[in-house]
């Protein structure tokens, strides 16, 4: 829907450039002319003046529906062009001062239509800024909106990171009590393995002395039994 809008503006557009062209060249052949040809290519002017200014509402329409970003800029263009049909307007019934009060007054109140012409030229153009201005306000909005949905997402994503954080060091807080209690098993065994290396080199110590004992006593006896006589 945005392509096909964006597409019949562009039609409009080129429309509305070739109108602008034979309206200068109109304003440039009334200002050269006089008396009744004046008159008669004025009128022509107005009524190429007004079907510019449709081109210049269709053209609005169709930015309504349009992207964002080929609106905005779109629609600054659409507002000068509301200004340059009013200033050739204007150059137009200024041109001859003789002229612009007859035709006021006398020449089927062709003056005051272009007076009205000039009223709704500048109407346009304050239509096109409110339209504009409702749109920035729009765009605004949204990226408020935007930025409080971040901020709650960001809120979120810090509390979730916080409570992992808790478990983590929940985590190594028990890691810390098995590795002490594991340091405190490692001095047992320690302590466990002195004892018992102690007490095997005692009954070493023990066993050398029995079997000395026994060896002198196994002599004493054999020295009594068969040398002394």
């Amino acid at each position: 829907m945005s392509r096909m809008s964006s597409e019949a503006f562009e039609k409009l557009h080129e429309m509305y450039r070739s109108q602008c062209d034979e309206l200068k060249q109109l304003s440039d052949r009334v200002i050269r002319s006089q008396g009744e040809e004046k008159k008669k290519l004025t009128r022509v002017f107005d009524e190429r003046h007004r079907e510019a200014q449709e081109l210049l509402r269709e053209m609005e329409q169709e930015l309504i529906s349009a992207p964002s970003s080929f609106r905005n800029s779109m629609s600054s263009k659409v507002r000068l062009y509301h200004r340059d049909l009013g200033k050739l307007q204007r150059q137009v019934h200024t041109s001859d001062t003789t002229y612009s009060f007859s035709s006021r007054t006398g020449d089927g109140g062709h003056g005051i239509y272009g007076a009205q012409n000039e009223h709704s030229t500048e109407q346009q153009a304050q239509r096109t800024l409110l339209i504009q201005g409702t749109e920035s306000l729009n765009n605004a909005t949204q990226s408020i909106a935007r930025s409080q949905r971040i901020a709650v997402e960001s809120e979120q994503i810090g509390t979730d990171i916080i409570e992992e954080l808790g478990q983590q060091r929940e985590q190594l807080d028990h890691t810390r009590d098995r590795l002490v209690h594991t340091g405190e098993n490692l001095s047992r065994s320690r302590k466990i393995l002195r004892t018992m290396s102690r007490r095997l080199m005692t009954n070493k110590l023990l066993l050398g002395i029995i079997i000395i004992m026994e060896v002198a006593i196994l002599g004493a006896v054999v020295y009594l039994k068969f040398f002394r006589h």
